[in-house]
């Protein structure tokens, strides 16, 4: 009885995992959805002021792209119990993941060197926008590291094997929601400026 209570369970968490990951992923694009537009509707201000990204946005974009390569071989390599490889997949992700972070920092270090400061009296339009959507995306992202982490956690316990790796396929779908949305970011300032 206690067995079969114990499958139930884990055959409901199953069921609701993924669902409730896609409308949470879902509400996330809405709220990026409304900060894009809000800059779209801005760029007709008299004072808005236009400028070039940053050059370690083009850095961290092509580390979380990275990123994400190193997720998918991760996410097959356990398909075929394969730990090690796994492992390293894993590692390099959470490495690619720290790299895109600092070269975001990096870029907020170009444009506050270039004069364009998130408030006060330097700031724009535009810089106070770029600032705060790529912060935001950055909670995220950090959101993204945490779930990483409990992920390797999980892998080093060998919690997931190719019978049971949905931890890991969780972890994988947010991590690319998180790399195509920095995507959309990044096309989206580079395209509408």
């Amino acid at each position: 009885m206690k067995e079969t209570l114990k499958q139930e369970y884990k055959q409901a968490k199953r069921k609701s995992a993924k669902p409730m990951l896609w409308v949470s992923m879902i509400s996330m694009v809405m709220m990026f959805a409304g900060l894009t537009s809000a800059y779209v509707v801005s760029r007709k201000r008299s004072d808005w002021v236009s400028f070039d990204l940053p050059n370690a946005f083009y850095t961290s974009t092509i580390l979380i792209v990275l990123s994400s390569i190193t997720f998918i071989l991760a996410k097959n390599f356990i398909k075929k119990n394969n730990y090690k490889l796994t492992s390293t997949f894993l590692i390099t992700t959470l490495l690619l993941g720290i790299g895109f972070i600092f070269f975001q920092f990096q870029g907020f270090n170009e444009l506050f060197d270039a004069g364009f400061v998130f408030a006060g009296e330097q700031s724009t339009v535009k810089s106070s926008f770029i600032y705060g959507i790529t912060l935001a995306h950055l909670a995220h992202i950090a959101a993204g590291i945490v779930v990483l982490l409990v992920v390797i956690f999980n892998h080093f316990n060998k919690k997931y094997s190719s019978k049971d790796s949905l931890g890991l396929e969780l972890g994988a779908i947010f991590w690319h929601f998180v790399d195509i949305l920095w995507i959309y970011l990044f096309l989206f300032f580079y395209f509408i400026r």
